[in-house]
């Protein structure tokens, strides 16, 4: 019998299980998976807010850990050949290494190889200590994960993150990717935010597409990877099959 993971011991406090599903993000000119982004959902199918909300404000950051070391386990066990994204809040990265150790730590015993972990950090609250969080980065950068800043253009720190460190990732909040097709302005934003990309040698997600016509746009404006609905939902317990024949 193998010991209990952290991701058994660190469930909600209420002691609700929880479980991952899977989203793949795709490369569409080498019609090839970049990553697949992992996402906690309840065991009987509930959202990833419902289930946060079910977790008390001491017992986040525990919380957070053990959707990681599960994501790894989940992923090891479906046999992912791509990357694997894991979330990651901000403050919970700034100055302080244990999300990084536990994630490595896990991916080890896993046999998960560390060069496929991606970390994307969310914009969903204020820094508190920017320089520590790129100290951070910068310091487990030599382990040769994947960095990424996770809804650019939703909220909070946005271009103030990436002043701060520049990632391999930056991902396009849906805001500013649906219906763009028909918005000449976000069409305009996103055109300049990718030469800033280019140029800092930082690859661009766009995530939440829903029509091909958001593709043919944004894939003019030079952006490569894409995640959404339109190519595939996240699976629970599994790695969804990509629609590519429609690209």
């Amino acid at each position: 019998m193998t010991a209990p993971t952290r991701a058994d011991a660190a469930s909600p406090g209420d002691g609700s299980a929880f479980t991952m599903a899977f989203q793949p993000i795709v490369d569409l000119e080498r019609r090839e998976i970049f990553a697949h982004e992992a996402l906690v959902r309840g065991t009987t199918g509930e959202g990833a807010s419902e289930v946060l909300g079910r977790v008390s404000p001491q017992d986040r950051f525990a919380f957070h850990e053990a959707c990681r070391v599960k994501a790894i386990e989940m992923a090891t066990a479906l046999g992912m050949q791509s990357r694997l994204s894991l979330n990651v809040m901000p403050n919970d990265v700034a100055g302080q290494e244990a999300c990084f150790r536990t994630a490595m730590a896990a991916a080890k015993r896993c046999n998960f190889p560390v060069h496929r972990l991606m970390f994307e950090i969310t914009e969903g609250e204020r820094v508190d200590d920017l320089p520590g969080l790129a100290a951070t980065f910068r310091t487990f950068k030599r382990y040769g994960f994947t960095s990424a800043i996770d809804d650019f253009g939703a909220a909070y720190a946005g271009f103030e993150l990436l002043a701060a460190f520049q990632p391999d990732v930056v991902k396009i909040d849906m805001s500013l990717v649906r219906g763009i097709h028909q918005d000449p302005v976000r069409i305009t934003i996103v055109k300049g935010f990718v030469a800033t990309c280019d140029e800092l040698g930082i690859r661009v997600i766009a995530e939440g597409v829903e029509a091909w016509d958001e593709v043919s746009v944004l894939r003019a404006l030079g952006v490569e990877l894409f995640q959404g609905f339109l190519l595939a939902r996240p699976a629970i317990a599994a790695l969804p099959t990509v629609a590519w024949d429609a690209a």
